[in-house]
């Protein structure tokens, strides 16, 4: 089980990513592509990464909108190291 980072962890590890908000125990970051086909490869290649990590994200899609929520439901629906890792690898896809 991952442990929850601190606020001020959070608040470090956040400026380091590019784009991506904290709020409501959630990192959130929200993508707009040129048309559903774009958006739904970039999903289908978040959820390959995701699944190498065993860690999940939460993704919101309608036509050319991708928005992507990060919490560790296991550490009571909190940010962990895990998310932050997640994060970065979901910038990197893009």
């Amino acid at each position: 089980m991952s442990s929850p980072l601190t606020q001020t962890d959070i608040s470090y590890k956040v400026k380091k990513l590019s784009g991506w908000n904290y709020e409501n125990n959630k990192l959130s970051k929200s993508y707009k592509f040129n048309n559903f086909k774009e958006s739904l490869a970039f999903i289908v290649r978040i959820g390959l990464e995701a699944e190498i990590m065993q860690h999940h994200p939460e993704i919101y899609n309608v036509y050319n909108r991708v928005k992507i929520d990060l919490q560790t439901h296991d550490a009571g629906a909190k940010v962990t190291q895990k998310d932050i890792d997640l994060a970065s690898a979901i910038d990197k896809i893009v």
